[in-house]
Parts: structure tokens; sequence; C-alpha cells
């Protein structure tokens, strides 16, 4: 609780994963991949109740023994054709006296307590709606564009871009997939994080930003995890 609000913190993690199977009890430096975020949320000082929504039945049993609470989630809500709101609405329906629902996604596991704890206090500060985390592009998307099957370049990049240095160019900011922070009634009313009005961004470093969908990603989380201990 902050502010005589309360904030229920979700995490959605089906048993399901194409690119990198099973990466939610892969070991990552020490402990499975979702036990990262289970553990940032208990940490929190403001979450109430951290939660686990889950298809499979080794991810409910390994959220249990790192003391998150758990919800059988149905089958038809963790196909590839179920959205994450979908499986939010679900655990809301569960837990539905919450002020504020803050999606955890498992495969951010650099994100940490003290970053929940800031991204909760920012809302406040702001007296925003809804918070989601974000971090500096590594690369500016102005030096970027679609290229044609044969591959032709001709008005590849704008005039003005040309002579132009990375560095002079404005910075970038992408959704980074770590914290996402909503009132609970208006989650439900517009079914997206990404609602209409008195949403903020919280800038997160790139290094807490890595997120998990390959191996790659999940090589570099371990190194970078393992470097710490």
């Amino acid at each position: 609780m902050f502010k005589n609000k309360t904030f229920l913190a979700i995490i959605p993690a089906r048993g399901g994963s194409k690119r990198l199977p099973r990466k939610n009890v892969l070991d990552l430096a020490g402990k499975p991949l979702i036990a990262w975020s289970i553990e940032a949320g208990l940490k929190s000082k403001y979450i109430d109740k951290t939660v686990v929504s889950s298809d499979d039945d080794d991810i409910l049993t390994i959220s249990k023994h790192y003391k998150a609470d758990t919800i059988h989630r149905p089958m038809e809500l963790a196909s590839d054709s179920a959205t994450t709101f979908d499986a939010i609405k679900h655990a809301i329906e569960k837990f539905s006296q919450y002020d504020y629902i803050i999606l955890l996604q498992p495969t951010s596991p650099l994100r940490d307590n003290n970053h929940i704890d800031d991204a909760i206090e920012l809302l406040m500060a702001k007296d925003a709606e809804a918070i989601v985390s974000v971090c500096e592009m590594d690369h500016s998307p102005l030096w970027s564009n679609t290229l044609s099957k044969d591959g032709n370049m001709d008005g590849f990049l704008r005039d003005e871009i040309k002579n132009q240095r990375s560095q002079d160019l404005e910075k970038y900011y992408r959704v980074n997939g770590a914290i996402y922070i909503c009132n609970t009634a208006t989650l439900l009313e517009e079914k997206t994080f990404f609602i209409n009005d008195s949403i903020f961004a919280y800038k997160m470093d790139k290094r807490s930003s890595v997120d998990i969908d390959e191996e790659i990603d999940f090589k570099l989380a371990n190194l970078l995890l393992t470097e710490e201990k």
C-alpha cells in the first residue's frame, strides 16, 4: 500500500514458448527465470500481493515455492491467440479489490524491487492513471527504414539525416516490457495499459531493461546477473 492505494502485481507466465522453450523455468544465475520477478514483487515496499498466472503446473509449483500467490489459467487464456490483457482480466476477477494493477513480465529479470517502487512513486507524484517503463534506444530509428525486395536503398535515409552524427540526433525511447502500472478500473475499461490520458514513462537504464525473448537474451541476462555475485 502507498498513500492509501493498494497494488496487485500480476506475473503472467505461459508454459509454452516457441523461441526459447520452457524459458520461464530455465535456470538463470541459480534460480528459475520466473523467480526473479516474483522476488522483485515480494520485496517491493508498496505491492500488497504478487500473483503468478499460469497454465503450467511446473511454473505454478515453482511460484508457490518462491511464496507467490498463484492462479491456474484456463487453456483458452494461454493459447497463442490469447492476449496478455485476457490473462490480466482473469486474475483481476480473482483479486478484484486492488486500486492498481502492476504487470511484471517474467522476461525482465534485471528489473528489481527498487525499479518497481520508483515507478509507483512516480505514478503518485504525477497523479497519473498509468506508468509504463521505457529505456533509451541503442540506435536511432531515424537511421532505419524498410527495404524493397531487391534491396534498393534509394530514399532509405531522409536528406536531413544523412550527414548528422548519431549523438546529435534526438533521443528515442522504447517500451522495455519491465513494468506496467494502471488504475484497475481504467485498465478494465480501456483493455490496455496504454490508456488515452494521464500516462507517463518511467525511464530505466539499458542494463536493467534486458528482455528475454531468445537464447542470446538469456545468455546476456545470465552473464550480467552472474557478474553481480
